[in-house]
C-alpha cells in the first residue's frame, strides 16, 4: 500500500475493525482512490468577502477544502483541490491559504478573502507539511519522500531546497521568522533551518515519529507530537535540546498553544490532552470527535479548534474553561494539518 500520507493505513485499519470503513479508506488500502463524484463540485460556494474568523480545513477524502465560519460553526464554502489535500497554512495577514496535495504533487494557493484558487504550483515528491513566512513572501513545504524542505518565493515562483531528515512531515516557522522547524518522522528528530541562509543548522533527537510541530509566540520553544512514543517533546530552540517530555494519549498528532496551556490531539484516544505550559502539569483530557488530527488556536487564544478525521467534524473548545463551544460538519476526511485558522479582519 502506498504510504502517501502517514496515518492513512491507521485510519483504514481502525475503520475496518469497527465494521464501518468508508469507501475512501477501503480504496486507499487497495492501492487506488475512489472516483470523485459530481456532487462534490456542485457543493462549491463562492461567497463575497467576509470579516468573520474562518477555518480552512483540508478534507482529504473529499479532495477539497472546507471553509468554516467560526462564528456560526458551519461550512460556508467548499473548494475542489485534488491530489488528496492534507497540509494547510494560512498567511499571517489572512490574505492567502496554502494547501499541499501529496498525491497530486502540487501546492494550491487560495485567495482567502474571495475564496478563489489563484494558482497551483508543482512540487515534486510528496508535499505534506507547509508553513508561510511571517512576511508572507515565502512558503515552506516538507517533501515527505525527498528528505528535503522546499522554499517557494511567491513573487518569482522560484524554488530551492535544503536537505532534512527522512519522511519530513510537519513544518513550523518561528514567529520572529528566524528559524524553521521540520519534523523528521523516520529519524525521530527535528531539523532546524536558518531562514536567512536557508541552511540546516541543527538536528535535535526527540520522541518516536514526530509529526506535528509548533513554535511558541516568543520563538523560544518548539513542541513536537511524537506519534509512536505517545508523548510531546519540548525543545529549547536556543540551547537546541529537549528540556521536557510530556506523556499524553495514544498517537499524539499535533500541538496547539493557548491561554498558557498546551493542547495535544490524540488520534487513537479520540481526545485532546491539556497541560499547563509553565508547570507542565497535566490539567485534563477532553473527549472530542473520532480520530482528531488538526489542532489550532484562534489568534486571541480564546478558542482551540480540533479537526476530527473519522467523524468529519470541526470542534471548537474554550481554551480556558475547556468546554465544547460548538461543532461543524466538514467534507470527508478533515486533516487540517497546519495553521488553518484565519482570524477576523
Amino acid at each position: 500500500m502506498p504510504a502517501l500520507v502517514a496515518g492513512i493505513h491507521a485510519k483504514a485499519m481502525r475503520r475496518v475493525a469497527r465494521k464501518a470503513a468508508k469507501r475512501f479508506a477501503l480504496a486507499w488500502m487497495a492501492g487506488s482512490s475512489p472516483a470523485m463524484t459530481a456532487t462534490l463540485f456542485l457543493s462549491i460556494a463562492i461567497a463575497p468577502p467576509v470579516s468573520a474568523a474562518e477555518a480552512f480545513v483540508t478534507a482529504q477524502g473529499a479532495d477539497a477544502l472546507s471553509i468554516v465560519d467560526l462564528a456560526k460553526m458551519e461550512t460556508v464554502a467548499t473548494l475542489p483541490i485534488g491530489g488528496k489535500p492534507a497540509g494547510i497554512a494560512v498567511s499571517r495577514d489572512g490574505a492567502r491559504a496554502f494547501v499541499t496535495s501529496p498525491e497530486g504533487k502540487f501546492l494550491t494557493i487560495v485567495d482567502a478573502v474571495t475564496r478563489k484558487i489563484e494558482k497551483r504550483i508543482p512540487v515534486e515528491g510528496g508535499p505534506l507539511g507547509v508553513a508561510a513566512s511571517p512576511d508572507g513572501k515565502r512558503v515552506y513545504v516538507a517533501d515527505l519522500y525527498g528528505r528535503r524542505l522546499v522554499e517557494i518565493d511567491l513573487a518569482s515562483g522560484a524554488q530551492r531546497s535544503v536537505g532534512v531528515g527522512a519522511m519530513a512531515s510537519g513544518v513550523a516557522v518561528a514567529p520572529d521568522g528566524k528559524i524553521i522547524v521540520v519534523a523528521d518522522r523516520d529519524d525521530n528528530a527535528l531539523s532546524l533551518i536558518d531562514a536567512a541562509t536557508f541552511s540546516r543548522v541543527g538536528t535535535i533527537p526527540v520522541g518516536k515519529h514526530p509529526f506535528g510541530v509548533t513554535v511558541d509566540a516568543s520563538s523560544a520553544r518548539a513542541y513536537s507530537a511524537n506519534v509512536e512514543s505517545d508523548d510531546v517533546s519540548i525543545v529549547d530552540l536556543r540551547a537546541r535540546k529537549v528540556i521536557a517530555t510530556l506523556k499524553c494519549g495514544s498517537r499524539p498528532y499535533t500541538v496547539a498553544l493557548a491561554k498558557g496551556r498546551i493542547f495535544v490531539a490524540n488520534q487513537h484516544g479520540d481526545s485532546v490532552s491539556v497541560f499547563d505550559a509553565e508547570t507542565l502539569a497535566p490539567l485534563d483530557t477532553l473527549k472530542v470527535g473520532e480520530y482528531p488530527e488538526g489542532l489550532a488556536a484562534s489568534g486571541d487564544g480564546a478558542r482551540v479548534y480540533v479537526a476530527n478525521w473519522f467523524s468529519n467534524e470541526l470542534w471548537a473548545l474554550d481554551a480556558e474553561t475547556l468546554k465544547v463551544l460548538g461543532k461543524a460538519e466538514t467534507g470527508d476526511g478533515p486533516r487540517a494539518f497546519g495553521a488553518f485558522i484565519r482570524d477576523a479582519d
